[in-house]
């Protein structure tokens, strides 16, 4: 990472910028994403320009000082996303600290001093809860749920009938909407699906080729690559939705030959940022807190399986959670449901030999 021989005009920011190339090849040694490898890295050159110093004069109380201004004004981060900083600050901190990188030592030997670990038990955030997420992030209720498909349907409407451009569209959103809630997909498994990625289920004919969809770009973990999984189709009326888009829709677009299920205008691949901004616009329309967002679909289908009573080892197979719990975060069953639940609960203690009151 550094030349022998060559002097540098600034010494302390070449050897930086060598820690943070060495941390970035180490970190793409482990097969981590580049938006992760490069989002770690601003990270720490902000941190940088907070302190004013460099990684071998940060002290504890810099993280402290760090911590403390984001956390106010009035605009704090979530929990989540400070924990995220202080981990990748961590991170940094153990690969330069790591005497088999020999960053210490060439430290020692150009300054006089040498880089610590600034991160420790004490001054960083415990991870004491599994969801850290904003507490107005909730499900929709079935209601909502109907509000925003049928406003989303309505655009289409209103379009055609004052004679503008943009039809197909509305149309292509609306549909991608209840699919991304009719099969419980993230955003970026939704825009990702292609053409070829809808199946058919032989158990339901009745779907024809669009039984199961096929994600192949499903939420990576710590450097593997996306995971995969076949969601069923549960519901006829999205199952309904999606073929009517495939069959009457989509060709409009004349993408040719693009693979990708959902696509723009200019026949290119949709994007997940276009798929926020459309929610967006849509939530504010109906005016719905801003908490709500997109992935509040994917919590809204988990729900609704559960209040349906799918089994819940369905239901995380579906969504592409290894545990159980995973999928109980995502859950947020409505008054009806747990009513329902209590009644009929109470129904089996009364009607069972000995379960009522005692006269």
């Amino acid at each position: 990472m550094l030349f022998p021989g060559v002097a540098a005009l600034d010494e302390e920011r070449a050897l930086f910028d060598a820690m943070l190339e060495g941390w970035a090849r180490q970190q793409r040694s482990r097969l981590l994403n580049e938006s992760t490898v490069a989002t770690r890295g601003r990270l720490v050159r902000r941190f940088a320009v907070f302190t004013g110093e460099y990684p071998w004069q940060w002290r504890p109380q810099d993280l402290e000082d760090f911590t403390t201004s984001l956390r106010g004004g009035g605009t704090g981060r979530t929990h989540a996303t400070l924990r995220g900083y202080q981990g990748a600050l961590r991170l940094f901190g153990e690969f330069v600290t790591d005497p088999r990188y020999g960053w210490a030592e060439e430290c020692e030997a150009r300054f006089g001093t040498h880089p610590v670990q600034i991160c420790h038990e004490w001054n960083t955030a415990v991870h004491a809860v599994e969801f850290e997420g904003r507490p107005g992030r909730r499900a929709l209720s079935l209601a909502e749920t109907q509000a925003l498909f049928d406003h989303a349907d309505s655009q289409v409407g209103l379009i055609v009938s004052r004679g503008r451009k943009g039809s197909l569209a509305a149309f292509r959103d609306a549909a991608l909407l209840k699919v991304v809630y009719g099969w419980g997909l993230r955003r970026s498994e939704a825009v990702m699906l292609d053409l070829a990625d809808c199946r058919r289920n032989p158990k339901v004919a009745a779907f024809a080729g669009f039984g199961a969809l096929q994600v192949r770009f499903g939420k990576a973990s710590r450097g593997s690559a996306p995971k995969r999984r076949t969601v069923l189709s549960v519901f006829d009326w999205a199952v309904e939705a999606l073929a009517e888009y495939v069959d009457a829709v989509r060709p409009d677009f004349g993408a040719g030959g693009h693979p990708a299920l959902w696509v723009t205008e200019r026949g290119t691949r949709l994007s997940a940022r276009y798929l926020d901004a459309r929610f967006t616009s849509y939530r504010e329309a109906l005016g719905w807190p801003a908490e709500l967002d997109l992935h509040c679909l994917r919590h809204s289908y988990v729900t609704h399986l559960i209040e349906a009573g799918y089994p819940e080892r369905f239901v995380s197979e579906q969504v592409g959670h290894a545990y159980a719990s995973t999928t109980a975060i995502y859950t947020s069953v409505g008054d009806d449901y747990k009513n329902r639940v209590l009644a009929q609960v109470m129904a089996n203690m009364i009607g069972e030999p000995g379960g009522g009151r005692e006269s």
